[in-house]
């Protein structure tokens, strides 16, 4: 399974360098080949290369199909960076610091259109079925984006509201990788839809875990601040369930935090995780982590291919898991 993994990974590598997304004007283009060439974990068109080997084994010939995933996702990211005015992206300037507001809007629209412009010679037989798919997914990504947004203004978010924003924005994007290497090997709906279930609760589980590390986790490993988003007042899932659950005393100190507007930062995450430990909100966040991860894990049960290729995709993705612990 590594060097079955090392090598879709040189794969991806060397068809991200390939790409030429376009010349002129370069300050047009240039923003993309640097965002691209920032690496990353390449999780998205790991995630398609492995699906479409669950069925066919010239898995090389759609590692171009595989980085238009790649690209998609970073178009989100160069936009959402916008957004959230983001200084950082992978430890370097993010695309409307290094250039500016417009070009980074521009740069990413342009990029969008070169992801449809990569996914055209897919055989036309399975290419509507690709788009349509894909425009879904695309459309909940925007929407998931805009229901966080929202969040920030409003007073209270449901655990319910949460868990779907965090799909739309995050998990549908694995879903559909796996979902394309299943469509472009000729796979079944029945083993499509399990794959891109599968996908999609995985991605929940790995954005619940990454609310846990970021109050929880080594700042080493984690790659950013720890407590980011205890300092933003940012409703994961684990300040939704402190607020639901707090009372009295542990109520009444929480919600003077969350009013606070000046305060020192370590303190502040010291004493609101410390109020999480008190209400057990780490280890009900950890079982809520496990209920996706077992939830996606069951659909791989459901496929109708070799069982060698069904547990290549599951090591990779409990490895993913552990990495992220």
């Amino acid at each position: 399974m590594p060097s079955t993994i090392s090598r879709y990974q040189g794969w991806i590598e060397h068809e991200i360098r390939k790409q030429k997304y376009g010349s002129d004007p370069a300050s047009l283009y240039e923003p993309i080949r640097y965002l691209m060439g920032l690496g990353g974990k390449r999780l998205r068109p790991m995630l398609t290369l492995l699906s479409y080997g669950l069925f066919q084994k010239d898995v090389k010939r759609i590692v171009k199909y595989a980085t238009a995933v790649e690209a998609f996702h970073n178009f989100t990211l160069m936009h959402d960076d916008i957004m959230d005015n983001a200084p950082l992206r992978r430890g370097k300037p993010t695309v409307h610091e290094k250039w500016n507001v417009s070009t980074a809007i521009l740069s990413g629209d342009v990029m969008l259109v070169k992801v449809y412009d990569m996914l055209l010679s897919i055989e036309t037989d399975k290419l509507k079925r690709v788009f349509r798919a894909f425009n879904k997914c695309a459309s909940e990504v925007c929407e998931g984006q805009q229901w966080d947004m929202e969040f920030e203004s409003v007073k209270t978010v449901t655990e319910g509201q949460y868990i779907n924003m965090i799909k739309l924005k995050t998990a549908v994007l694995l879903g559909f990788s796996l979902e394309l290497g299943a469509i472009l090997a000729g796979a079944s709906e029945k083993d499509c839809k399990a794959l891109r279930e599968f996908g999609t609760n995985i991605g929940i589980g790995f954005q619940l875990k990454d609310d846990l590390l970021d109050a929880y986790g080594d700042p080493k490993k984690f790659g950013k601040q720890i407590g980011g988003d205890i300092i933003s007042n940012k409703k994961t899932f684990l300040l939704i369930k402190a607020i639901e659950k707090a009372r009295g005393k542990a109520r009444q100190e929480l919600l003077q935090w969350l009013s606070t507007k000046k305060f020192r930062k370590q303190e502040k995450v010291t004493a609101v995780t410390g109020l999480y430990d008190s209400m057990g909100i780490p280890a009900l966040t950890e079982k809520k982590v496990d209920h996706y991860f077992d939830k996606g894990f069951r659909q791989l049960h459901l496929l109708s291919c070799s069982p060698e290729g069904v547990a290549n995709i599951k090591s990779f993705t409990e490895a993913l898991i552990v990495r992220q612990s």
